[in-house]
């Protein structure tokens, strides 16, 4: 990867078993800790940094900000710490890890941001605690891996290796809202539901108050700014306020009714747009696509991969997971039957079955998991697998919710899907992550499920832009959930009418038309009549374990007919 952070608990000498001090930027080696980070934009504003003195030694891994006019971010983190301990890290904010050695406390500790939205990977197979932000990397130190077979069977079925496993027994990655210590992983309390009454807090307004603060924060990212941007509601606010945006991007024919929206908001507020047509490259940039994937979730979030080197901007910004924070993407929806198609009423459902909800969330296809375990020796009934995995994922969360819609949302976030997108995008450009700003994290805790809403953030964005629906999304032209769908449901039904189009190319037919079942799959010609979207899942899992061959090998006996797995 372009952006590492590697590290081992222990001294220049452990570290140096495992990863050379010329592969990074800068290495800090502190009394308990030694990390190596390479990031070419180390040290630029509201990003990674690093700091040491008498006192211990800090890293900060991504975007992060402080208090006050301090700008290394590393340097407030371990003066604030060595007063204030772990409460130090409660102020931190944006989408970071925090590597810390408090020399004087003996105090040493990794950190994620509250929603982890930087993975951290560790392993203790070596004899040393290794962690790093590559899977891959830290994998390598383990000498004999053996796969995860529940990681495997939830990643092919779902598309998310849940919780905190990974395709690899031996390989672990920090929780959620978490410390990692030199013998512990600790638990903090940073993304805990807490509602409160309207009465005391108003979501609109408060809404509206964080948003500016939060993209205000991000406005002074160095070099050419660009924004990856669909014609939705997420990704306008941010060209709205924040100043200076110079380009725009989409994924898309330049014909589609996305692309069309994407270009009016562009132009709306003078910034340049580019479409990137939806060819081979969008389903399979290069063979390191798979290696965002981090062999836990599915890379064909990555929407942009393939035209990377087309994006000509320093800083990229998007609205990944606005609604899942502020919209409400995982909470469970009262719903009607109209004219044969279900319908969300805009109502919260009172009492949801919390697996069937998330199944659907995630995405879960009960015919092609059938299909897959017939095709394959994952002789695993895919139906109660995977039902009891995600009953167990969202059992665990359940602590950290009062009700059972705010621990679907918990458990969601948790295991958030779409990651592989930042991750991507965070390797290659200075990213801006606005949806993790602690200001919105804290509305999200605060705003009762029933007013994290589509309608309350439109609400809190035109507080802020009274023009920002001057272009709807085209699918949706009433601000009604049910008329957006009533109309859809129309337009598919009458002949000469139109359909809303998907916002996203047709995989299937990209996958016919540039004969990827012969490209990635010729050894498995079996699988060849799977979903496009299963077939690139086998793709990313066999792609992300060449780093170890032993690994491989032992995937591919689950991947012939009629050979039971052995537990």
């Amino acid at each position: 990867m372009n952006r590492e952070l590697f590290g081992v608990f222990g001294g220049i000498d452990a570290f140096e078993r495992f990863r050379s001090s010329d592969d990074f930027d800068e290495v800090l080696a502190g009394p308990a800790v030694t990390v190596g980070i390479r990031d070419p934009d180390l040290g630029a504003p509201g990003w990674s940094a690093t700091y040491a003195s008498e006192e211990g030694c800090c890293l900060i891994w991504g975007e992060a900000y402080v208090p006050g006019d301090e700008r290394n971010a590393a340097r407030w983190l371990l003066e604030h710490y060595e007063t204030d301990g772990r409460d130090a890290v409660d102020t931190l904010n944006g989408s970071y890890l925090a590597v810390l050695d408090a020399g004087s406390n003996g105090d040493a500790v990794v950190a994620t941001d509250p929603v982890r939205s930087r993975e951290c990977f560790y392993t203790d197979d070596p004899g040393t605690r290794v962690f790093g932000t590559d899977a891959a990397a830290v994998g390598r130190t383990i000498s004999d891996p053996t796969l995860h077979r529940d990681g495997v069977l939830e990643f092919l079925h779902l598309g998310v290796t849940l919780g905190e496993k990974t395709a690899v027994e031996e390989l672990n990655r920090l929780p959620l809202d978490s410390l990692l210590t030199p013998a512990s992983v600790d638990s903090l309390e940073r993304f805990v539901y807490d509602p409160r009454p309207s009465r005391e807090f108003d979501p609109v307004d408060e809404l509206a108050d964080r948003l500016e603060r939060a993209l205000g924060r991000r406005s002074s990212l160095p070099g050419r700014t660009g924004v990856l941007l669909s014609a939705g509601y997420d990704s306008r606010i941010i060209l709205s306020q924040v100043g200076d945006i110079d380009r725009s991007y989409t994924v898309g024919s330049l014909d589609a009714q996305e692309v069309r929206g994407a270009r009016a908001l562009a132009a709306q507020y003078g910034a340049s747009h580019t479409a990137f047509p939806p060819d081979e490259r969008y389903l399979r940039a290069d063979e390191s696509k798979t290696r965002y994937s981090q062999g836990i979730k599915e890379s064909l979030h990555i929407h942009h991969a393939g035209y990377t080197d087309e994006i000509e901007v320093e800083t990229m910004y998007h609205g990944l997971l606005c609604d899942t924070f502020l919209r409400g993407h995982f909470t469970a929806s009262e719903t009607v039957d109209v004219l044969g198609k279900t319908v969300p009423t805009g109502r919260l459902e009172s009492d949801p079955d919390p697996v069937e909800v998330l199944l659907e969330k995630f995405g879960y296809s009960r015919e092609a998991s059938l299909e897959l375990a017939e095709l394959t020796s994952l002789d695993a009934d895919p139906e109660s697998f995977v039902r009891d995995a995600i009953g167990d994922e969202f059992d665990r969360r359940r602590g950290r919710a009062d009700t059972i819609q705010n621990a679907l949302t918990c458990c969601g976030i948790a295991n958030q899907p779409s990651m592989p997108f930042h991750t991507h995008l965070a390797d290659h450009f200075v990213t801006s992550f606005p949806a993790t700003d602690r200001e919105l994290i804290d509305w999200h805790l605060r705003a009762p499920p029933e007013h994290r809403t589509t309608e309350t953030f439109l609400r809190a964005c035109e507080q802020l832009d009274d023009d920002i629906l001057r272009h709807r999304p085209p699918d949706r032209p009433y601000d009604a959930t049910l008329l957006n769908e009533v109309e859809g449901f129309v337009r598919r039904k009458t002949p000469f009418l139109s359909s809303f189009e998907p916002p996203w190319p047709d995989r299937k037919t990209l996958f016919d038309r540039h004969d990827l079942d012969r490209r990635l799959l010729s050894d498995l010609e079996h699988v060849h009549d799977l979903p496009a979207r299963h077939k690139l899942r086998l793709t990313d899992l066999r792609g992300w374990l060449e780093s170890w061959s032993d690994a491989r090998a032992q995937l591919q006996p689950w991947l012939r007919p009629s050979e039971p797995i052995v537990a």
